[in-house]
């Protein structure tokens, strides 16, 4: 089965396509920004330029389109050029799993949202989870010490020092 485009119609289609601010994205970053995390959008010091960077954390989301980035959840290949698009995927997943580690063995925590997990029906339980793993690592970056009670036993205000007779 060919393509139902003409190749006219295909650029300019395919030409539409942002790489930036995208649907899921903003999904992502208003439910952050509700959460009162503050971020940083694509840093490009940073390997693999993170869709959005929160530095206090030491934490890069990644939010991947399922097609560009090789998804499992996307069993669609283009009919056309088929060839091409298979070794286009196969190098992206590839740059993504070096940057990946080259963020991690920084010191980075990254963490990959796919556009399937952002579906309506689907959005809940993972903005769910990433609130669960962001709380992780706040909890591992903070200074907070598990409290101690102190050896000495201290008079308690209300008691009196003379026994009762």
């Amino acid at each position: 089965m060919g393509d139902r485009m003409t190749p006219e119609q295909r650029h300019r289609c395919m030409s539409r396509i942002r790489g930036r601010d995208t649907k899921p994205e903003l999904v992502v970053r208003r439910w952050l920004w509700h959460q009162g995390f503050r971020y940083r959008l694509y840093v490009k010091s940073l390997p693999g330029r993170p869709d959005i960077v929160m530095r206090k954390w030491r934490t890069v989301i990644f939010v991947n389109g399922c097609f560009w980035h090789g998804h499992d959840c996307n069993k669609r290949r283009p009919a056309t050029h088929a060839e091409f698009w298979r070794e286009k995927i196969e190098r992206n997943r590839q740059r993504d799993a070096h940057n990946q580690a080259l963020l991690q063995a920084a010191g980075w925590h990254v963490i990959v949202v796919w556009e399937c997990q952002l579906a309506p029906k689907r959005r809940t339980e993972t903005l769910r989870e990433l609130d669960l793993v962001l709380s992780r690592i706040v909890l591992q970056h903070s200074d907070a010490r598990p409290y101690t009670m102190p050896q000495e036993e201290l008079p308690v205000a209300a008691e009196d020092a003379t026994p009762y007779q």
